[in-house]
Formats: structure tokens, sequence, C-alpha cells
């Protein structure tokens, strides 16, 4: 690599440009090693779980954790809030406004 590219391409797009074509080489793979067949039920059923798992464990992570110790703070109770809305089958934006206002809400007093 060329010192002008070097400094081009600092270490943190590298890094990026690596993500994304990984990213683009596993959406790839399920098509072309299923071949037009249909998954089974119950894998289809798992795979249709694992978003919305992997999206609360990283709201959960980046909500008490900080720093490998947990932290409670307002941003519980905007979770709080998130997950009474969704129960009480809110639409997004009524669920992402009531999390952001009580955790907002708990910061101000």
């Amino acid at each position: 690599m060329s010192r002008r590219l070097e400094k081009a391409l600092s270490s943190t797009w590298l890094v990026v440009s690596i993500v994304a074509a990984g990213t683009i080489v596993c959406k790839a793979i399920g098509p072309v090693l299923l071949g037009g067949r249909t998954l089974s039920p119950q894998l289809a059923g798992i795979v249709d779980m694992l978003p919305p798992a992997l999206l609360a464990a990283l709201v959960v992570t980046q909500a008490v954790g900080a720093d490998r110790k947990f932290v409670f703070d307002e941003r519980l109770l905007g979770i709080v809030a998130a997950i009474v809305a969704i129960r009480l089958r809110a639409p997004l934006l009524v669920i992402v406004v009531a999390a952001a206002g009580v955790t907002a809400l708990a910061r101000l007093l």
C-alpha cells in the first residue's frame, strides 16, 4: 500500500470496509446454500426471533452496562416506559417518544 493510500484509508475506514464486505458475504451465503429451498418451520421460527433478541440484548447492555459494572440510572426508566408502551401495543413512534420522554423527565428531576 502506498503512503498516500495509507493516509487516505484510516484504520477506522478499513474496519468499516471489512465489516461491510463480511456482511455482504454473510447475506449472500444463505441463498447460495439454500438454492431455492425453504427453511424448516422450526428453523424459520428461530431465524425470525434472532433480530429482536439481539436488539434487546444490545439495548439492555447499553442501558445498564458501563465499564464492566452495572449502572442503574434514568435510562432504565426509559426502557421500562418502552416495555409498558410495547405491552399496550403502541405504535413505534409512541414507544420511542415515551422512552425518551421518561428518560428526559427523570434526568430533569
